[in-house]
């Protein structure tokens, strides 16, 4: 369609309005979520020293079958002291490191103990180095454990901790500010006169974004009045990295998100995508902060701002790959041709299959309820059948 974006290059244009934050360093209590701006790399051995994976006994495997004298005990967090001899056990427990001399390490199961000699109960195979960390075994000084552009998880904080860093440098959180637009929004549970509806959009973006690295103030809403709307992304543009804006991105009389941009001394970088839904979307700056309009629609407005504030956000965070992961599975049902914009279907993974909703009507917020995924319909694709692999996005 003739004068419309396609997606990618829209979302690339949005990217390079503004590098990513300026990083900062931080504790590992306030880093869940952040996106790494310098790599983690090793700053010490894990293990230190070979460690007991296991309780049991310490021993040397060319002393087996045994029996052994029990030496001695060596706790978790303790340091051996004499070496083992031959002929010696040492009772270990596990994380407990090796005594010099110790080879093999036999389970607590596998042992007779009386007083203080140790014998064989099993008839198992004992190898050499059974039940023994090695040192280094899980990563050597100097590794690079967790990248720059890498979202902090539990799991990759862990890491981090464990390689001996003191702290770590992330990207910033942007500053996000929400506004809707319209006459006839109402703010949600309020009583409704003929002819408004409730405020969805604010709640939801803001819970949207609840997930993502953002410092989001509260959701405003704005009447359709295009002065006061230029005077509030004014002020907001000062305080604020990113400024959305949800509704008044058409070219209706009402429509005012253009007009109180250029009225805020804002520029407009792109608008109108060809996508769907979601065509009339606006991208500009105010300053140094970033404008992005939304269309007004409960589904238009989730999925542009899974296509485009989220991955934003990221972007500005420092993620290496802000973009939605792109999955494939194969369609529960036939799917029809694609037409002149692309399309971001709703639609339900289930049973490892797609099925798309009937309804894909911008207006119908209902079937964002039950949707964990937007299927992908390209521009001009041809007609598919049930059992065919469709293109999706995995959304909450």
């Amino acid at each position: 369609m003739s004068g419309l974006l396609p997606v990618g290059d829209a979302q690339a244009r949005l990217f390079a309005l503004r590098k990513p934050l300026a990083s900062k360093t931080i504790y590992f209590s306030q880093s869940l979520g952040c996106y790494l701006s310098q790599d983690v790399a090793a700053m010490r051995d894990q293990p230190a020293a070979p460690l007991s994976a296991m309780d049991g006994y310490a021993v040397r495997h060319a002393d087996l079958p045994g029996p052994w004298v029990i030496a001695g005990e060596i706790p978790a967090g303790s340091v051996p002291g004499a070496p083992l001899n031959a002929g010696e056990a040492m009772r270990i427990f596990t994380g407990a490191m090796l005594p010099e001399g110790a080879d093999t390490v036999v389970m607590q199961e596998d042992v007779a103990v009386a007083g203080d000699r140790l014998t064989l109960s099993t008839g198992d195979t004992i190898n050499a180095g059974q039940h023994i960390r090695a040192r280094a075994s899980d990563f050597a000084t100097g590794t690079t454990l967790v990248a720059a552009g890498t979202r902090l998880t539990p799991g990759a904080i862990a890491t981090a901790i464990m390689s001996g860093a003191p702290q770590l440098s992330v990207g910033t959180r942007p500053r996000v500010a929400i506004v809707t637009t319209g006459d006839e929004l109402v703010q949600p549970g309020h009583a409704l006169a003929p002819g408004q509806i409730p405020d969805s959009n604010g709640t939801m973006l803001a819970a949207m974004l609840a997930g993502e690295p953002a410092e989001v103030s509260l959701p405003l809403h704005i009447r359709d009045d295009r002065t006061i709307l230029s005077r509030v992304l004014n002020d907001l543009a000062r305080r604020h990295d990113v400024i959305v804006t949800v509704g008044g991105a058409s070219v209706g009389d009402h429509d005012h998100v253009r007009g109180a941009l250029d009225d805020a001394g804002g520029r407009l970088d792109f608008w109108k995508i060809a996508m769907k839904p979601g065509k009339p979307l606006i991208a500009g700056t105010i300053g140094d902060a970033l404008l992005l309009g939304l269309p007004g629609n409960p589904s238009s407005a989730f999925v542009t701002a899974t296509l485009f504030l989220l991955p934003l956000v990221r972007h500005l965070a420092g993620a290496r790959e802000p973009l939605p992961e792109i999955r494939q599975a194969p369609l529960a049902a036939p799917l029809g041709a694609g037409g002149a914009r692309r399309d971001y279907l709703r639609a339900r993974l289930a049973g490892g299959a797609l099925t798309v909703f009937d309804g894909q009507d911008s207006g119908r917020t209902a079937p964002l309820a039950e949707a964990n995924a937007l299927v992908i319909r390209e521009i001009g694709a041809p007609a598919r059948t049930a059992g065919e692999p469709a293109d999706y996005i995995v959304i909450a």
